[in-house]
């Protein structure tokens, strides 16, 4: 069977007759069967994948398919999927099975989409490299060697190496963007409160969001016009109304475009990378696009506010976890008080443990007006700023990472070298604005470089259109 690029191509196959639903499955399986030393599947649910593909095979003969007939995606190990195990790849839920849906998951269901499983990632999605996986690393399938981005580098590594059609991650600080960039592929972060979070494992509920992994910006588009929308079991989501992105990619008009004159002279930006960007600042000014360089004094303060934020809301919605309901539980307890920390001690990995004791510090009462208190305050400034610029421009582009993809190891024993990884892509998260990383290039080692775009709140349809035009200028 042919390989599948895109969505576009598998629908084809079906209206030709050449595939059906159920052939498109087998593909995608033998594909994760050979490369499964990648690591990028936890789970595979190819026996119900099968079935589901049999039921929609039947619908396509009567004609009454939903619009994802076909596609194949893989679920981040975060998302809650009702009779499946949903440990968010730690080892403190091991053996959990989940009671209901995700509604992003669902809604993709519902138009006929195939679930074929779930992927690694980083433990509840803390890390910017996938080695904090309770299942092992996953390989970035470009060179073995390097990681995949994370935290949903099992996600990035599904699309990149034609494991499944699109996947789903969830994105906090870039965990979409960043490895969308280190593996060369598109992952799109929509606006916070686009897509409902219900069934989603939280890391920090303020930031969370599920994204979209594709290699097409249509396909991209198509699964996250199905995703949003209002959900009454989240009293966060948008009653916004949803645009249909997939029909919309159509670009002519010409846009101003901010460029911040800190990130690409940033002391921790690979010469490649800052090239790549400027070289497509530069097309856009000859396409007779505006391009105009800005400051942006808060960019030292966004990763701080960032990591002192999201780990005071892990501390709080990780309290959850203490052997008492469900999860793990340590058999070495010998009353309540060994029970609670024995249970967490072992259950937890390292890099949530850390992140854990960060945010019960900062929301500690001698620290909370010094550190808590002062970084929501940072947290307006920066969405201010970041919203009034979008008033006067149409897009911010940036590099969506300092550096293409590292060896595996080489931040391991250095959290902060780590943590500086998500440099450029915490501004959109603090925000809460749509922002997309689109690939742009190769270094000399041929790893992929990103290229982010960011808009103002709720412009997915807008930024799907720009992202479009912009694949076209880097091809």
């Amino acid at each position: 069977m042919e390989k599948f690029d895109s969505f576009d191509d598998i629908k084809k196959s079906l209206e030709k007759k050449e595939a059906d639903c159920k052939s498109i499955v087998a593909y995608y399986l033998k594909n994760i069967q050979t490369k499964a030393h990648l690591n990028a599947f936890v789970e595979v649910y190819g026996q119900s994948a099968l079935e589901q593909a049999e039921r929609i095979d039947e619908k396509l003969a009567k004609g009454k398919a939903g619009k994802l007939a076909g596609m194949v995606i893989g679920i981040k190990d975060v998302l809650n999927f009702s009779g499946h195990e949903s440990n968010a790849s730690s080892n403190i839920l091991k053996g959990y099975i989940s009671q209901f849906t995700t509604t992003a998951v669902q809604r993709l269901i519902n138009e006929d989409a195939i679930i074929i499983g779930r992927l690694n990632c980083d433990e509840f999605g803390m890390g910017s490299s996938n080695e904090n996986s309770a299942h092992g690393k996953v390989l970035n399938a470009l060179d073995e060697s390097r990681v995949p981005g994370g935290s949903s580098g099992g996600s990035a590594v599904a699309v990149q190496a034609n494991l499944c059609t699109v996947s789903l991650g969830t994105d906090t600080g870039g965990s979409v963007r960043q490895p969308a960039a280190f593996t060369g592929v598109i992952g799109m972060k929509p606006t916070y409160s686009r897509v409902s979070r219900w069934g989603l494992i939280a890391y920090a509920s303020s930031f969370d969001t599920i994204g979209v992994f594709s290699k097409t910006v249509k396909d991209n588009a198509l699964v996250m016009e199905v995703m949003a929308g209002h959900d009454e079991f989240d009293s966060t989501s948008s009653r916004k109304p949803v645009h249909h992105y997939s029909e919309l990619l159509h670009f002519e008009k010409k846009v101003k475009v901010a460029y911040f004159t800190e990130t690409l002279e940033s002391p921790a930006l690979q010469p490649e990378i800052k090239s790549q960007t400027e070289a497509i600042l530069e097309k856009l000014k000859s396409e007779g696009h505006e391009v105009e360089e800005v400051h942006f004094p808060l960019l030292k303060y966004t990763l701080p506010t960032y990591y002192i934020l999201t780990t005071a809301e892990a501390s709080s919605n990780l309290s959850r976890f203490d052997g008492v309901k469900y999860g793990y539980r340590t058999p070495n307890a010998h009353n309540l008080e060994s029970m609670y920390k024995l249970t967490r001690s072992e259950g937890f990995g390292e890099e949530v443990k850390r992140r854990i004791m960060l945010g019960t510090f900062v929301l500690s009462a001698s620290y909370y007006d010094a550190y808590f208190t002062k970084a929501q305050r940072v947290r307006r400034l920066i969405k201010d700023f970041t919203e009034n610029l979008l008033d006067d421009f149409d897009y911010i582009i940036m590099p969506t990472t300092p550096t293409t993809a590292f060896k595996f190891g080489e931040h391991s024993g250095d959290p902060v070298a780590m943590y500086l990884e998500d440099l450029f892509t915490v501004q959109a998260s603090v925000s809460g604005v749509p922002a997309i990383s689109l690939p742009n290039g190769k270094d000399q080692n041929g790893m992929p470089i990103g290229l982010q775009v960011i808009a103002n709140s709720f412009k997915e349809a807008e930024l799907y259109a720009f992202s479009n035009y912009l694949t076209e200028l880097t091809t």
